[in-house]
């Protein structure tokens, strides 16, 4: 903007020709300027130096008050201890030194503007700079801007590039790219400026906060929020609690006529404080004028464990004397200053306690290339739209599926489908159960007794299990316990071993047993999958007026009384039916065929049924020889062989291999234990558990090379 227009937009009136010798008159003021600014430069020393400053914001320049340069930075020692001339207005600023000043970056030379400059501002108070304001509200230039004053801010960058270079004062001018802050509201470039803030000093009120943390009466998980945590507390800054917002809780600073202020918190106690501080007892109400910015709204957030009990108003009443403190607070860790420090810290302020006993924190939920899911980015899905098409229960499994603590999570739709097939699964083995014929005179099978026996002590040490990882907080790998011993276990293993053949009936016992540890099942997910659970936990059976599975009770026995030695036993009894059915797969032998299964070594027969069930095994032999044309395999160090049709060259190739593959793996932990410092410095349990290692290797390499020469006596 040239002065003629500057001059028409003022409102002022005049002719063309007026304006034409007030642009000239404009230029002549520019031009001897310059002259001047040469002029002044020459005079001060007949060998005149020039300190190069690289500056993305050249309209600041009459802002500057200093020139700062690093102390150990040789190349711009000779600026040591003298002034310099900022161009066009010829003002003399000292050279400060300090190891702010990056040498590697630029020239070495930093130009101080403590007004328009946040780290400028610090150095300023560091070193007791004058702070010039060379701004007005509107983005102009005020009068401190001397021959730019009126002046739009980017104008004045444009014009000032132009008057160095006349001025011969210019050495460069090259693109840059520079991180900028915008205005979510208006979208243009953020101007840092002086302004008059209100601010609330930190360093009292925090100690109590940090040492609460630091001696775990607050606990964090993960704990390693606890470092960042103590970091920004031990380096604290004082907290800028006014903000020039329409909505929020007024500052109550009220201003007198002659400038004085009274803070209170209301207008009649700030009245009465005005009139001692003024000694003018005829002041009234209206004299008063109440601040006219708002707190920040983290300084209403950190009120909140104390405010919603109504602690503020009525401070020891019922519900906060119960209530306060809480017991867990679960947040992101990015509010972790904003909002948990100071929350902590105004417990202790207000109540002298903590505001709650342990802070859980969930990780950021991120989009597929790694960038926090924002409105401006729109890379957020609807939750809305997910719900409708996986269900809300199903987003929610998904999510906490993959979500251990703090950790973040790349978002990703297929997670919600995998919740969505998982309560798809639930309401199916509800169906399947409830649609089972019931007979009230049948016995109990021996597969579904033992059934029963092992998921009941499987249940209750996953209850417990449950329970102390909730203790710790690791919700994430609680769910995918509940999770495995639905899908894996109870669906996959317990009801096949129940399940009635085709068009018979159920026992009335193991009926009975199977909906208690559907309940059961149910209870342990109801945290995470609060919907489905809650409709299923109605379905079972008949509920009382009111009854709910929220605070239904697991039933579980003491952890020491649970029978660890069934589901252990059970592992193994799982393993052979596993392999008996590979064999099948194998062979392509049809499941409906049955088969013998010879067994040699250890064996339990107490599980003979649910083997002959799972397996369609019609017997189950224990002999220390094995048929001639049958596939083996080792459960431990038991053997097990299967009779069927075999290629004799197929399978000498497949037990060679395995053969090899094991004298591999024996020959490393021959080497393990052959090392006395290993066995020296191990734990005792570590070198035990290679022993065992050899031991299993040796079992099954003589058992395979029994099998190769029952198959091919000419095998090598």
């Amino acid at each position: 903007m040239n002065i003629a227009e500057f001059i028409n937009q003022a409102g002022n009136n005049f002719s063309g020709e007026e304006l034409e010798k007030i642009e000239a008159l404009a230029q002549n003021i520019v031009a001897k300027t310059v002259e001047n600014t040469q002029k002044y430069i020459a005079s001060i020393s007949n060998n005149a130096q020039y300190a190069i400053v690289a500056t993305t914001r050249p309209e600041t320049i009459m802002g500057d008050t200093a020139l700062c340069i690093n102390p150990n930075n040789p190349k711009t020692a000779w600026l040591k201890g003298k002034k310099v001339v900022v161009p066009l207005i010829n003002r003399q600023i000292p050279v400060i030194e300090d190891e702010y000043v990056d040498m590697e970056f630029g020239t070495g030379c930093l130009k101080v503007t403590p007004a328009h400059d946040v780290n400028d501002y610090m150095l300023g108070e560091k070193y007791h700079l004058p702070s010039i304001d060379i701004f007005n509200d509107n983005g102009t230039l005020n009068s401190s801007g001397a021959m730019y004053a009126g002046m739009d801010r980017f104008d004045c960058r444009s014009e000032i590039e132009k008057d160095l270079e006349t001025a011969n004062l210019l050495e460069k001018v090259e693109p840059y790219t520079n991180k900028v802050g915008f205005s979510e509201r208006t979208d243009v470039p953020i101007e840092p400026k002086l302004s008059t803030q209100w601010f609330l000093k930190m360093d009292r009120l925090s100690k109590p906060a940090l040492d609460a943390v630091e001696n775990d009466t607050i606990k964090f998980y993960p704990l390693k929020f606890k470092n960042m945590y103590r970091r920004w507390m031990e380096n604290i800054k004082d907290w800028c609690i006014s903000r020039q917002l329409w909505w929020g809780h007024r500052i109550p600073a009220y201003f007198l006529p002659d400038g004085k202020f009274v803070v209170a918190e209301n207008k009649e106690i700030a009245l009465a404080q005005a009139r001692r501080i003024s000694g003018n007892a005829s002041l009234q109400l209206a004299d008063l004028r109440q601040d006219d910015d708002c707190l920040d709204t983290w300084f209403s957030s950190w009120l909140w464990p104390v405010s919603v009990f109504d602690g503020i108003n009525k401070p020891n009443n019922q519900e906060i004397n119960y209530y306060y403190p809480t017991n867990d607070l679960v947040t992101a860790p990015e509010i972790i200053f904003f909002w948990v420090a100071r929350m902590i810290i105004a417990g202790y302020e207000y109540r002298g306690t903590p505001c709650f006993r342990n802070v859980y924190f969930t990780g950021i939920v991120r989009d597929m290339r790694g960038r926090k899911m924002s409105k401006s980015l729109g890379n957020s899905p609807d939750p809305i739209e997910l719900m409708n098409k996986y269900g809300a229960d199903g987003v929610r499994m998904g999510m906490l599926l993959s979500s251990p603590a703090g950790n973040d999570l790349p978002f990703d739709e297929s997670l919600c489908e995998q919740g969505r097939n998982f309560c798809n699964k639930i309401w199916n083995a509800l169906r399947l159960v409830k649609g089972w014929k019931i007979d009230t005179d049948a016995n109990v099978p021996q597969h579904s007794a033992i059934a029963v026996k092992w998921f009941d002590a499987l249940l209750q040490n996953t209850a417990h299990e449950v329970d102390d990882l909730f203790s710790k907080y690791r919700l994430s790998e609680a769910l995918m316990i509940i999770y495995k011993l639905y899908w894996d276990e109870f669906s996959a293993w317990y009801l096949e071993i129940v399940k009635p053949e085709y068009g018979e009936s159920i026992d009335i016992d193991t009926f009975s047993k199977t909906t208690g540890f559907f309940e059961n099942l149910l209870k342990l997910l109801h945290p995470f999958m609060p919907f489905i659970t809650e409709e299923l936990y109605q379905t079972i059976q008949k509920r009382e007026e009111g009854e709910s599975i929220m605070n239904a009770r697991i039933t579980k026995t003491e952890e020491d009384a649970v029978n660890m030695e069934t589901v252990n036993n059970f592992e193994k009894i799982k393993e052979i039916i596993a392999n008996i059915r590979t064999i099948r797969q194998q062979k392509n032998i049809s499941p409906k065929e049955t088969l013998k299964l010879f067994v040699k070594g250890d064996y339990n027969a107490g599980y003979d049924a649910v083997i002959k069930k799972l397996a369609n095994v019609s017997e189950i032999v224990i002999s220390d020889s094995k048929p001639a044309n049958a596939i083996g395999y080792l459960v431990g160090t038991t053997e097990f062989s299967v009779p069927v049709e075999i290629n004799a060259a197929e399978e000498t190739t497949k037990i060679k291999a395995e053969i090899a593959y094991l004298e591999g793996f024996r020959k490393s932990v021959n080497v393990k234990l052959s090392n006395e410092k290993f066995v020296a410095n191990a734990k005792p349990e570590i070198v035990e558990n290679e022993r065992r290692k050899l031991s299993d290797a040796e079992s099954k390499i003589q058992a395979l090379a029994e099998r190769l020469q029952q198959i091919n006596p000419d095998a090598q």
